[in-house]
């Protein structure tokens, strides 16, 4: 298959002007029917689920939620993992004319209140018990919620809550409503339209509350037919779909390019199980978070250390090569033939069975996103022939605004504007961009609109740099940015990044705002220090006593000086402290998409970082 022509699907959808999600679904039903759409594990076993069944869901919910009452504009929140319900209930709310709000599943009850309270949600639409018993705790603060529908019923049928009712049961009121009025789910679909408001995608607020950020039909449509202009993929591709949906990149690759090329979906169990689905789908399209990638990275660099001697010589053996060959592809240098013919055998003895143990030795499209990663985890995984390509955008753009080009990767940028991007760096080196992607405003929050949407230009907050070549290096977030007691202006992910790439830690927040010198809050890697530490015959009992053992900080110190050998003096860390639990999105520690909220780690620990300077 030539996978570099631009799709069929593409091509037929410039040709007949499908200009919202439900036309775009309703063409992919008929064009494709009984082919599989969805596959989603059951006991153990993967169901298909084609695209016909897809859309009898979507018709039969739509219609439920509209005999409840739902109305054009009306908001409606999904509260669950990743699941075939997601999808039909986003479908199924859009084809109504109402607009989906996402809600990250590991939220407390206090950020769901917030989310439901905030977009005025008439419905909610809950995963199981746990879910339900969320909105329970907070209903009477929730004055416009009507319904909260239960997909997973299991635990809940003694529950004589009026707000509860099954996923399963507005299906048959949908049944219902249509056996009497057969042409309203058509008429409603059919009335969508490009400047409708689609979805309603929450920041996972970093720097304070979730803002709303309204998307429109148009604003979704356009960005991901720009993307692939440049990503090309097919209906014959195939993706794992775990990251949480609500937010902006997970939507893109599980939802709006499986609805505009007609690729299948593959849900995994959770999180945990993500390399496991990997093994038993073998994907083509895989969408990885860094953490995920720094996770891969160190699965194998630990497995290989308890691997056989002869494995581990061939180890060693065989990843330089690949890096040769990575060395030179990125700086467009002819590789010599003897190079290319030893990579061959070193595919053959290594490689292939790496990217086999990954789950990914069929994967042609490989993305990292949503935050930074370290230039070194990006060569491995190219040495080993996984070509990761680096996207950037905001949900502000609908997700996606810069990413590499077809073969035009170079690491440690994210590439070039997606077709129909503008953007200029200001003073500062903020990047500013104009697009048909960009975002209606935030919901009910005009004067926050304001501050990053004007004259057309969103202004993204990252600081940029071009290249020669044309590609944008994220330098960091202005607000992260580190100016030391000597005013020299520091970059901290760079050196996060760097120190993450060791398997042995987890993460890393650098400090120096103001000071004479860099220091870092730690998190070990639990797994891999855990076992370290049994190979050592070193005692432990939990993290912190793991944490608090002065060998293990005796380890962290030489890969925290291995990182330092990397950069300049100024940029080097001097002291840091091992944390004595693992950062969670419980304790608001980490957003849902497990980035750092760096403000409030700093609050929380100000009495360590004060031991640090003397204080």
């Amino acid at each position: 298959m030539n996978y570099l022509a631009v799709p069929v699907d593409f091509l037929e959808l410039k040709k007949m002007e499908l200009k919202t999600f439900p036309a775009i679904f309703q063409d992919k039903v008929k064009r494709f029917g009984n082919q599989v759409a969805l596959r989603e594990k059951e006991f153990g076993i993967w169901r298909n689920i084609s695209w016909a069944e897809y859309n009898e869901h979507v018709k039969h919910f739509c219609l439920g939620l509209i005999s409840l009452g739902l109305e054009k504009r009306d908001r409606v929140s999904i509260l669950s993992e990743n699941c075939q319900q997601w999808l039909y209930a986003d479908l199924a709310i859009q084809s109504a004319g109402a607009i989906t709000v996402g809600v990250y599943p590991t939220n407390p009850a206090a950020q769901v209140k917030y989310i439901l309270g905030h977009s005025e949600s008439k419905f909610v639409i809950v995963e199981d018990q746990e879910q339900a018993d969320k909105v329970l705790e907070v209903k009477e603060d929730l004055p416009c919620l009507r319904k909260a529908i239960v997909i997973d019923m299991k635990g809940l049928r003694y529950y004589n809550d009026p707000l509860l009712i099954s996923f399963e049961e507005v299906e048959n009121l949908g049944k219902e409503l249509h056996s009497k009025e057969p042409n309203l789910f058509d008429s409603r679909w059919q009335s969508c339209q490009p400047q409708d408001t689609a979805v309603i995608i929450y920041t996972s607020g970093t720097t304070g509350p979730p803002k709303g950020a309204m998307l429109s039909q148009h604003n979704m449509v356009n960005m991901v037919s720009s993307v692939l202009k440049v990503m090309p993929v097919t209906e014959k591709d195939s993706m794992v779909s775990y990251l949480p949906l609500c937010h902006a990149a997970e939507r893109i690759f599980s939802i709006l390019i499986p609805l505009m090329t007609g690729c299948v979906v593959n849900f995994a169990e959770s999180l945990d199980t993500v390399q496991q689905s990997l093994v038993e789908i073998g994907p083509t399209l895989f969408l990885g978070v860094p953490r995920i990638w720094e996770k891969m990275h160190s699965s194998i660099v630990i497995k290989m250390k308890d691997a056989t001697p002869l494995k581990r010589v061939t180890y060693r053996c065989l990843i330089p090569i690949g890096m040769k060959i990575c060395e030179k592809r990125l700086a467009k240098q002819s590789i010599p033939f003897w190079l290319l013919a030893l990579n061959k055998i070193a595919h053959i003895f290594l490689y292939r069975g790496l990217k086999g143990f990954l789950g990914l030795s069929r994967a042609r499209i490989v993305i990292s996103g949503a935050a930074p990663i370290s230039p070194n985890i990006l060569k491995f995984f190219h040495s080993i022939g996984l070509k990761i390509r680096e996207g950037y955008g905001q949900t502000e753009i609908s997700g996606i605004s810069f990413i590499h080009h077809f073969d035009d990767v170079k690491i440690g940028t994210v590439g070039k504007p997606v077709p129909g991007v503008e953007f200029f760096l200001a003073e500062d080196g903020e990047i500013v961009e104009k697009s048909e992607s960009i975002f209606q405003g935030y919901f009910k929050d005009p004067e926050g609109t304001q501050r990053i949407y004007r004259d057309g230009w969103l202004w993204s907050g990252d600081i940029g740099e071009v290249d020669e070549d044309g590609h944008l290096r994220i330098v960091d977030r202005s607000k992260d940015i580190i100016v030391t007691a000597g005013g020299k202006n520091i970059a901290p992910s760079e050196i996060e990044n760097s120190l993450k790439f060791s398997p042995y830690i987890k993460e890393a927040i650098v400090i120096g705002e103001g000071k004479k010198f860099l220091s870092a809050l730690i998190q070990i890697e639990y797994d891999n220090v855990s076992k370290w530490a049994q190979d050592n015959k070193i005692p432990f009992t939990t993290f912190k006593s793991l944490a608090q053992n002065p060998q293990v900080y005796e380890l962290i110190r030489k890969e925290v000086d291995k990182t330092n050998d990397q950069f300049a003096r100024v940029e080097n860390i001097r002291k840091f402290i091992l944390l004595e639990k693992e950062l969670d999105h419980d304790d608001e520690e980490l957003t849902a998409t497990l980035k750092v909220r760096r403000k409030i780690v700093e609050k929380k620990y100000k009495s360590l970082i004060d031991a640090i300077y003397g204080k």
